[in-house]
């Protein structure tokens, strides 16, 4: 079986080339009634580990044509995984068309179907007898067990390689994943055991203005270091590396930690976290409490922290409010406030952060309000006006903002400019200081 080689803890990924290839199959995904998550989701864990995809092919349900796309994958690289065509049903043929390239016979397994009807059993349902189907095993493989639902992974090692077979539900294919498939491939040194590069996550800053800035701390630490950018709605992230294995995970923390004090405010986080967690855990170490209001984003603001486990310890609750009569009801906004100035407004929206504050206990609020699209707003107001609100200890304020763009992405942003005003706040809040958030507009 190929190996990448040494894996030792003071390198960072020095290990030969290993072809990795990813089919996902299914009908669903060609007709663009599901998103390819796959691709994103392996894609991003194996780049974790040292590795990158060199393709993903999207494939039909039809045998031949599995059975054309899997012995070529198969020819020149060295773990092929799929995904989806495992289940009980007549389009589920990636497990006997597979097995047709690999020479293998295909047996029953007993265990499998006890843990299927279990499941059946134990959600009050009646296996069918088409069930049975996902029983059947490589004769020369292994089982992957899956704890969310009944089709079972599959792992063959054969020909000096790896194949990987996962089911398509992403509730089942992730977990299984990361507790079984990523602890196999590093046990076999096909991967790293712990991620290969150092990841600076920056919010209020663009991509090339990030590079311009860090320049002189990449420049010290010579050619042995690899730099990489990422940018995602109002933030960047920045990946430093030692392909070679020239420089230490430990300087390449160094490197990453000199990046964050140079970055001062726009430095996110170390790794991967989101910044609702970000502005939870700042939340937590203060001991404060936050609540939301929102029109023009529908939730997605209080989604964004409810996502988090043990949101309750630091959210106190969002409303949502798009019609006036919700607004005055729910949160107390003045009437005469909402006809002099409009519901999407620097004053509305301030009264709408009050209010959430006021009425739900919190120590901080955010609020958001605006047009979002298609149409635009009267008076003038384009589509992607925004108006934020933060209300904090120290007063409240609020800020005008201008996304134009589709109504989803004009809400993501809206979302995400809300999220990084209150982690500016806090991050000032925790350092001792008092003054407004930059580029926080008029206090009320």
């Amino acid at each position: 079986m190929v190996s990448p080689g040494s894996n030792g803890p003071a390198s960072s990924a020095p290990f030969r080339p290993v072809r990795y290839e990813l089919l996902t199959l299914g009908d669903e995904l060609l007709l663009g009634l599901t998103a390819n998550g796959h691709l994103t989701f392996i894609g991003a864990q194996l780049g974790r580990r040292g590795v990158m995809l060199q393709r993903n092919v999207t494939i039909t349900d039809e045998t031949d044509v599995i059975v054309r796309q899997f012995r070529e994958s198969w020819a020149v690289a060295d773990v092929v995984i799929t995904t989806g065509g495992l289940g009980p049903t007549c389009d589920d043929r990636t497990r006997e068309a597979i097995a047709e390239v690999l020479g293998q016979k295909l047996v029953f397994d007993p265990a499998i179907e006890r843990a299927i009807s279990e499941r059946f059993a134990k959600h009050g349902r009646k296996m069918t007898e088409n069930n049975l189907k996902q029983a059947q095993v490589f004769e020369r493989g292994e089982v992957l067990p899956n704890a969310h639902g009944t089709a079972p992974g599959l792992w063959v090692e054969q020909d000096g390689k790896v194949l990987c077979m996962l089911p398509g539900p992403p509730n089942e294919l992730q977990p299984m994943f990361l507790e079984q498939v990523l602890p196999r491939l590093a046990a076999r040194k096909l991967l790293l055991d712990r991620e290969a590069y150092v990841q600076i996550r920056t919010a209020g800053v663009g991509e090339s203005m990030l590079e311009t800035k860090l320049q002189p701390i990449f420049d010290l630490a010579g050619s042995a270091l690899s730099v990489a950018f990422c940018a995602h709605q109002g933030q960047v992230d920045c990946r430093v590396s030692s392909p070679t294995g020239e420089l230490s995970t430990a300087r390449l923390e160094e490197i990453a930690s000199a990046c964050a004090a140079l970055l001062g405010e726009d430095f996110l986080c170390y790794g991967h976290d989101s910044m609702a967690k970000v502005c939870a855990d700042l939340l937590r170490s203060q001991e404060k409490t936050l609540a939301v209001a929102e029109t023009a984003t529908g939730g997605l603001l209080a989604h964004a922290f409810t996502d988090i486990c043990g949101a309750a310890k630091f959210f106190a609750g969002g409303v949502v409010c798009c019609c006036n009569d919700a607004k005055m009801q729910l949160l107390d906004v003045p009437e005469c406030l909402l006809l002099q100035h409009g519901a999407v407004s620097a004053e509305n929206a301030v009264a709408l952060a009050t209010g959430a504050a006021e009425t739900l206990g919190a120590d901080y609020a955010l609020a958001i309000t605006g047009f979002s699209g298609p149409t635009a707003g009267p008076g003038g107001n384009d589509v992607g006006t925004i108006y934020l609100a933060l209300f904090s200890p120290s007063g409240v304020w609020s800020k005008k903002l201008s996304y134009p763009g589709p109504r989803g992405t004009v809400k993501q942003r809206a979302v995400n400019a809300a999220l990084d005003w209150l982690r500016r706040e806090l991050v000032r809040a925790r350092a001792g200081q008092t003054a407004p958030a930059r580029d926080a507009g008029v206090m009320q």
